[in-house]
């Protein structure tokens, strides 16, 4: 088995242990098409298998790995179609849900979206990834949310883990935390300005340049 080790930040046990396949599947410590033992990883990461068994469903779902009954897991080769599909139903929700929450949100609402843009710019002025992340994660549930899609909101979170056991982030292809605060940033002033036209076309440019690079980088490394 290789040395993977758990991400100190990670939010749950199931969590790290998700990533920590993940970063060993992309620095090539376990590579497509091989069985490892689900006894010996929760050995070598010093956990129970209760959370190995979680983190590994996750990774089942996001079609990172295949579980093998009595077995193990083995790895799959990473699939860019997976990525698209994910960012093709986000551009079919998001920028229309960024529209509405620039005509539809409350002022309350428009200022915690505020509020998240300045976290993210925090962050980023002190390369903080973990803080970075979580503060952009937050924003576009808030923008969903102030759109009065609660559902919504809840899928895009579920296809947004996913995407991030897939393959590396958009920062790993040179992309800056202050780049990516970046495109954020009209997509922000179009739905304070409550001008629901500019918040869809912002939206729509900042997915499609975010799923541009996650392919890229998910060629890259299968």
């Amino acid at each position: 088995m290789p040395q993977l080790s758990l991400p100190p930040e990670a939010p749950t046990l199931a969590d790290a242990v998700a990533r920590a396949v993940r970063d060993g599947v992309a620095a090539g410590q376990l590579v497509p098409d091989t069985t490892y033992s689900v006894y010996q990883l929760a050995e070598l990461l010093g956990v129970s298998r209760s959370p190995v068994r979680e983190g590994l469903l996750r990774l089942a779902e996001a079609g990172l790995i295949e579980i093998r009954r009595n077995r193990g897991f083995r790895v799959l080769p990473p699939r860019v179609a997976d990525v698209e599909e994910i960012i093709g139903i986000r551009l079919a929700l998001e920028p229309d849900a960024a529209r509405r929450a620039a005509s539809d949100g409350t002022d309350a609402q428009h200022a915690a979206v505020a509020t998240a843009l300045d976290q993210m710019a925090g962050a980023a002025a002190h390369d903080d990834e973990a803080a970075f992340w979580a503060a952009d994660r937050a924003l576009h549930d808030l923008l969903l949310r102030a759109a009065g899609k609660p559902r919504t909101a809840a899928i895009v979170d579920g296809l947004r883990s996913t995407t991030a056991l897939l393959g590396p982030p958009t920062t790993a292809s040179g992309r800056t935390l202050a780049q990516i605060h970046a495109e954020h940033q009209p997509v922000v002033a179009a739905v304070l300005a409550r001008d629901g036209d500019a918040a869809f076309t912002a939206m729509h440019a900042h997915l499609e340049a975010t799923g541009a690079l996650l392919v890229r980088n998910l060629r890259r490394v299968s």
